[in-house]
């Protein structure tokens, strides 16, 4: 009954957003790839206790009704209001729902006034598909925060590169919301705070004279400036010569990725480097490769070679281990947001607010 009575809410605003034929919208898309580079980046206005989080599902299925229930919960500890899709809970295979649906359910949020952030159920596959169907007009005219990570860096790339809008590679609604996660999302996101980022001492570390977790690898040493973009990098290997990959010259890129043997992150840095995208680079970070190890394969490089093989001769600023992926707790980042690097001792360090 709850539940009928927020889609019905969200309902009428759905019907009022025209979602167009994937063709129309794809070339319209390219068109204004290279006015979409120029234009000056935008700032979301920042989230205050009270304010509604609109709950869309861009990707996988959630198959349980109480994992909704979670998230829920969540947003209200936060001190927010959730707001859930009309096609939080659909299923199309393992999608929820087919891509026009997916795709209106966001528009809807972006053109709702009432709806303040965005915050995407799960990731797995699926944001990349919804992106010829989003109204980037619509979303540039209505700019607000929308975080996740994982396969929506997909969506958090593809609405920065076509409106200039700063998103954010931080916690979805299925994670752990720890208090370590909590904090600096708040800071960043209501209190408009410059945070700077290394990596956190965990367990046994505490109290041990050397660091075992989250050691950090200097490939290049030296500081770098430039706006912060990257995300997941099978979902961004699966958008490159789209016009949702934004320019990444004068950039600082990081990359993170789960259960990927060391051959496919050679295979997809190798594709990134072919296609360009690594020329012109400010600066590079390497997250966590979670669950990446070479299994039984003999002979099989290390990550750290790899990122030698193909980092290294860059000659710029970089260094790999960040605690940047799927791992706890989730930092949040601004996409477009500017940052100084230093891959000497492994830091992010905000520059400016990115929130308004």
């Amino acid at each position: 009954m709850q539940r009928r009575q927020l889609l019905g809410g969200l309902g009428m605003a759905t019907a009022g957003v025209a979602v167009g034929s994937q063709t129309t919208l794809g070339q319209t898309a390219q068109a204004q790839t290279a006015q979409a580079q120029d234009r000056p980046t935008l700032k979301p206005p920042r989230l205050q206790a009270g304010d509604t989080v609109g709950l869309v599902s861009p990707a996988g299925a959630t198959y349980e009704g109480d994992r909704l229930d979670l998230v829920m919960d969540a947003v209200k500890a936060l001190g927010f209001v959730p707001l859930v899709a009309p096609h939080a809970l659909a299923r199309y295979g393992y999608l929820a729902g087919t891509d026009p649906e997916r795709a209106a359910d966001v528009n809807a949020m972006f053109a709702d006034p009432a709806v303040k952030a965005l915050l995407p159920i799960r990731g797995d596959w699926g944001s990349a598909r919804i992106l010829p169907y989003l109204d980037y007009d619509l979303i540039r005219a209505h700019p607000k925060v929308l975080i996740g990570f994982s396969d929506i860096s997909a969506l958090l790339l593809g609405i920065y590169a076509q409106t200039g809008l700063i998103t954010f590679h931080g916690p979805h609604g299925l994670t752990a919301w720890r208090a370590d996660q909590v904090e600096p999302l708040g800071r960043i996101l209501i209190d408009g705070d410059t945070l700077t980022y290394s990596n956190p001492l965990l367990g046994a570390d505490q109290d041990r004279l050397m660091r075992d977790q989250g050691r950090i690898q200097t490939i290049t040493p030296g500081q770098a400036t430039g706006p912060l973009l990257g995300g997941n990098l099978s979902v961004i290997s699966g958008i490159v010569g789209s016009p949702y990959l934004p320019d990444t010259t004068g950039a600082i890129l990081f990359l993170e990725d789960v259960g990927e043997p060391p051959y496919r992150v050679d295979r997809m840095l190798t594709q990134l480097k072919l296609a360009g995208v690594l020329d012109g680079l400010a600066g590079f970070v390497f997250g966590q490769c979670t669950a990446c190890d070479p299994g039984a394969s003999y002979g099989s490089l290390t990550l750290a070679e790899i990122l030698q093989d193909h980092i290294q001769p860059l000659g710029i600023p970089a260094y790999a281990g960040a605690w940047i992926g799927h791992v706890e707790p989730l930092w949040t980042l601004p996409i477009g947001g500017l940052i100084m690097m230093d891959a000497a001792v492994g830091s992010l360090r905000m520059l400016a607010p990115a929130v308004r």
